[in-house]
């Protein structure tokens, strides 16, 4: 069921066995981008780009007679390559290797394999993308609170902390306004069916009305 189509060719190629290889690839790549569209947004270009990627990698294996070490050679230039676009993100590196891998397969013959690759892969996609998996709690929140240099910020919010946060971590402080303000940033965890604006103005009422920045909590490089 997953062997090569290619075994029984002894070293030749013929055009239909090529072309059949051709089509699966370009079939596998189009289910790819589509996959990728769905669940996420991406431009044209890049849409294009993954689906046909896997045809130019299962030329590049034919090209070599399915030669594992020698393709792998020739697709290593491929890391010289750089997109005009911006750099993408982990998601679009995800599609890449995945279309690379599909080509690589129907490189070899393995079109079987390759479809139930394909299959199972972008199911998996798809539901860890629509599901909650991997997401931050909605009650997890970035705080910005912008104090009187000689306030003391080691334990001035405490008691609010307590009242409305399960969880608080204190993970940056700087000095601005010419260093006569400080501006400390919190990783904060609020209570369930805390009113946000109570908990804002109990912090203004402290810090003297300062600027206070509540927002959600954004992750490394937004990957």
């Amino acid at each position: 069921m997953f062997n090569s189509i290619l075994e029984s060719n002894s070293g030749t190629l013929s055009i239909s066995t090529a072309l059949i290889c051709m089509g699966a690839a370009i079939i596998f790549g189009i289910i790819i981008a589509l996959v990728h569209m769905y669940s996420t947004k991406c431009s044209k270009n890049f849409a294009i780009t993954i689906a046909v990627l896997p045809l130019l990698v299962q030329v590049v294996i034919m090209m070599v007679n399915g030669n594992l070490g020698t393709s792998i050679a020739i697709l290593g230039s491929f890391s010289l390559i750089r997109f005009r676009s911006m750099q993408g993100n982990s998601r679009e590196l995800v599609s890449i290797f995945f279309a690379m891998a599909i080509g690589l397969a129907v490189g070899m013959g393995h079109i079987m394999y390759a479809f139930v690759f394909t299959l199972i892969t972008s199911l998996a996609l798809i539901i860890l993308q629509k599901s909650s998996f991997g997401m931050k709690k909605n009650n997890e929140k970035s705080l910005k609170v912008t104090i009187a240099e000689n306030l003391d910020y080691t334990n001035i919010f405490d008691d609010i902390f307590d009242k409305y946060t399960n969880n608080i971590e204190l993970n940056k402080i700087k000095t601005t306004n010419m260093g006569s303000m400080f501006e400390l940033s919190y990783n904060i965890s609020l209570k369930n069916n805390i009113n946000e604006k109570d908990f804002i103005d109990e912090i203004r009422t402290r810090n003297g009305n300062l600027t206070v920045n509540l927002g959600r909590v954004s992750t490394e490089n937004e990957l």
